[in-house]
């Protein structure tokens, strides 16, 4: 599961943080995950979790905000919203697209104390 792996390297980003900043917890932690990332949710919200045990972010809630995969159409030219990296241009019905974003994964924000 590399979800497990994606909350290793958030909380090493926390981790850092706290140092740099001087916070001792992390209340809540806002992740952007985008669609096309190839992120299971269910799978990051219990590995966040497990891994957080026993650090700054242990307890702290994840909110988790989805953002729209976006891919530009070679048929028609226009850049549109789809789900997966798979489906067809939702205006002409194309097949050749591009992503052209929603594949990122970052943290917002974190509530500290």
């Amino acid at each position: 599961m590399h979800e497990m792996s994606l909350c290793e390297g958030i909380l090493q980003i926390v981790e850092d943080a706290a140092r740099r900043e001087g916070f001792s917890q992390v209340r809540r932690i806002r992740l952007e995950v985008g669609r096309l990332a190839g992120v299971e949710i269910g799978a990051l919200e219990f590995a966040f979790d497990v891994v957080m045990r026993g650090s700054v972010a242990e307890g702290a809630a994840l909110e988790i905000i989805e953002l729209p995969g976006r891919a530009l159409c070679f048929s028609c030219g226009e850049t549109v919203e789809v789900v997966s990296r798979l489906d067809p241009c939702p205006l002409c019905g194309g097949a050749r697209l591009a992503p052209s974003g929603g594949d990122e994964m970052r943290i917002r924000d974190l509530e500290v104390i």
